[in-house]
């Protein structure tokens, strides 16, 4: 009653039974077009972002929120260190480690990375305690020189808890020449983090024993730190950094998760933006097939279009009248889309269960995917920024058609009628 003409009706062209049947197909064609892309891409992201959730909390339960080493050298105030971080109320945890490169022979060569870590401390900044398949992470007493292998890095290597592993790490100079510096460890527990550069890369031993093979003394690589809020572990890392600087003038290095995993992060961030580029296509089919049935319905209502003129509508009106018929059937296939697309994010994993029941297959392997369930996380932001993609393409493909209808001459458009 109180709406304007222009919206008034471009309403009733909705609601109207057209005489051309082909153009209804086509809107019907266009709202289905837009529904399903926008489902879709919300079902996808939801997906990626849980793998890659995932994968973060995987990657994040192996390694410490920040960092702070010595410059070049062993660090040998580390327990004063410790005493200061956990003075800080943003920090939860602190733990000393050793890193090394290392060659491990058993049954096979493979190259690793040595970690050197306190048992009894490891808890408060990984949760390395909790991926141990076989034996447990209190088995690394000192003295005993155990090792704890990722689970791939066994499989590589050949090597079974109780069996023994030749550690070779740097050479030393002797009077006989270069010497590499040997030591047998037994394989003491095994670990599977369910990501493959720890899984497959990665032993672990005692850090005093590490410190004998490495002959550091007292010292460590470094100090290991979890934060209540990981975003700010460079800001809490460079201000330990600081105070340890300020009382013994040295020089330290300082590193958080983000920098020591950034080519992942970023690849990741940049699958995740292609794969919504390339969805977004089956939206703009949607709006093509929008922008093709509103260039037939002008064409089809020139004459309505004359005599709305000549009552004195004016060709801005004109060209609101297909705007807003346009935007509303965007916006219908948008709800649509979303709506269809929550439905489906939340069913998903039921859906993929009866898949694997009535045809007898296993779509997601647990030792290709480290996951037994399908991991979801749908993020009101991706929702939000989909629903007005589709919607401001929906807008744009109604621009040129009303357009074209708001130059229409009523002269011309009524000289056949």
């Amino acid at each position: 009653m109180f709406k304007p003409v222009p919206v008034a009706i471009g309403l009733r062209y909705l609601r109207a039974k057209r005489r051309n049947g082909f153009i209804s197909f086509i809107s019907l064609a266009s709202i289905l077009g837009i529904a399903i892309g926008v489902m879709v891409l919300i079902t996808t992201l939801a997906v990626m972002s849980g793998f890659q959730r995932e994968i973060k909390d995987r990657m994040l339960g192996m390694v410490a929120h920040a960092t702070v080493s010595a410059d070049g050298e062993a660090m040998s105030g580390w327990p004063h260190a410790i005493e200061i971080a956990k003075r800080d109320a943003r920090i939860s945890g602190a733990a000393p480690y050793i890193d090394a490169q290392a060659l491990l022979r058993g049954a096979r060569q493979e190259p690793a990375a040595i970690r050197g870590v306190s048992p009894q401390d490891e808890a408060q900044v990984s949760d390395l305690a909790e991926w141990m398949v076989q034996g447990t992470l209190s088995d690394l007493a000192p003295g005993e020189f155990n090792i704890v292998l990722g689970k791939e890095l066994a499989q590589w290597l050949g090597a079974r808890v109780g069996d023994k592993v030749v550690v070779t790490t740097d050479f030393q100079v002797t009077p006989m020449g270069a010497v590499p510096q040997l030591k047998r460890f037994t394989v003491s527990g095994i670990f599977e983090a369910g990501y493959q550069d720890f899984d497959r890369r990665l032993a672990v031993v005692n850090i005093q024993d590490a410190q004998r093979l490495m002959r550091m003394g007292d010292g460590v690589t470094g100090v290991r730190l979890k934060l209540h809020d990981m975003d700010q572990a460079w800001n809490v890392a460079a201000d330990l950094a600081q105070a340890l600087a300020a009382e013994n003038r040295s020089y330290y290095r300082v590193s958080d998760w983000s920098m020591e995993n950034a080519n992942m992060f970023r690849a990741l961030k940049l699958e995740k933006t292609m794969i919504g580029i390339l969805l977004s296509l089956i939206i703009l089919m949607g709006a093509f097939s929008l922008l093709s049935s509103q260039v037939m319905l002008v064409t089809d209502k020139l004459a309505d279009i004359a005599i709305l003129r000549t009552l004195g509508l004016t060709p801005g009106g004109v060209m609101q009248v297909f705007v807003v018929q346009g935007t509303l059937i965007g916006l219908i296939g948008t709800v649509a889309g979303v709506i269809g697309g929550l439905v489906l994010t939340f069913n998903l994993e039921h859906i993929l269960r009866a898949i694997e029941r009535s045809f007898d297959v296993v779509l997601m392997p647990s030792d290709v995917y480290y996951v037994t369930g399908l991991p979801i996380d749908l993020q009101s932001g991706d929702v939000v920024v989909i629903a007005m993609v589709a919607l401001l393409m929906a807008f744009l493909a109604t621009i040129y058609p009303a357009w074209r209808a708001a130059r229409t001459a009523p002269a011309e458009a009524l000289r056949y009628e």
